[in-house]
């Protein structure tokens, strides 16, 4: 079959695309990815054998901005430590002193305000939080407005007023362990860090390091690397971090979404018209 296959649609980083692939399938003109991220991919490699690449930017923002707030409400307020405690066996009361933070009125500093990040920012408006945000490029003036959000041209001021550290970056060589212990450092020893991009961005050793020594309160992880974690991993074992399998994207109705993205993507490039969604390798 290989010299009829034209397209091929990834879910979940399968089928793996290498060069010995490539060189199977002569007749290739179109690979549609089932997700935003591309790091998985050689983009130069597969570019280079004249076939076409196409991502799901549209159908994911929406899933992937849901998960983040519902990680940076479920650490603020402590519910996976609060569900083992009303579920444990000898459970009489709660102690008083199992207290969350406030979310209402907190500080919430978004890195990267892509298509994902402005859509946390529109959530998180309608929590009353104080919205900051990092970004290689800042965002027009009424967009700004239209959430309230505030431009930090340096991501070292954002980080030493926020009380939420969301990370919503692609995973880029420049983007590769961005958040470290330097970085770390900076954040309050009250603040939370979420991460719904790759965990690759943050450095997981400095992580470990800085929630066991009250560095900063809690983490929460859509994302690590790698996924799953060896199950003796140190981060399996704290209090103070939610680890969630990658589910920034998993609904139903994001996954159809997703599926028609993709095939919209593909008739475009078997049909000489442009693609919705190209990606162009860098």
């Amino acid at each position: 079959m290989s010299k009829k296959v034209q397209a091929i649609y990834l879910w979940w980083h399968k089928p793996v695309i290498d060069r010995e692939l490539l060189q199977s399938l002569p007749n290739l003109k179109v690979i549609a990815n089932s997700g935003v991220g591309m790091d998985h991919l050689d983009l130069k490699l597969i570019a280079s054998f004249g076939v076409k690449m196409a991502n799901a930017p549209h159908a994911v923002s929406s899933s992937t901005a849901d998960t983040g707030m519902a990680l940076l409400l479920a650490s603020a307020r402590r519910l996976v430590e609060g569900y083992h405690i009303a579920i444990s066996s000898g459970m009489e009361y709660c102690e008083a002193d199992f207290l969350g933070v406030e979310v209402t009125g907190a500080t919430l500093g978004i890195i990267g305000m892509g298509r994902i990040g402005y859509k946390i920012a529109l959530r998180a408006k309608a929590f009353e939080m104080k919205i900051l945000y990092h970004n290689r490029t800042q965002r027009k003036e009424q967009e700004e407005q239209a959430v309230g959000a505030t431009y930090c041209e340096n991501i070292e001021s954002l980080l030493q007023q926020a009380d939420f550290v969301m990370v919503v970056v692609s995973l880029t060589p420049q983007t590769r362990k961005l958040i470290g212990k330097r970085e770390m450092e900076l954040m309050k020893p009250t603040a939370t860090l979420i991460n719904i991009s790759r965990g690759a961005v943050i450095d997981q050793e400095a992580l470990v390091v800085a929630l066991q020594s009250g560095m900063i309160r809690a983490a929460a992880l859509d994302v690590t690397y790698p996924e799953p974690l060896p199950r003796d991993h140190p981060l399996l074992k704290l209090k103070n971090v939610i680890i969630t399998p990658h589910l920034g994207i998993k609904t139903d109705k994001a996954a159809y979404m997703i599926t028609e993205e993709a095939v919209e993507n593909i008739l475009a490039a078997l049909n000489g018209r442009p693609m919705p969604s190209e990606v162009l390798p860098s």
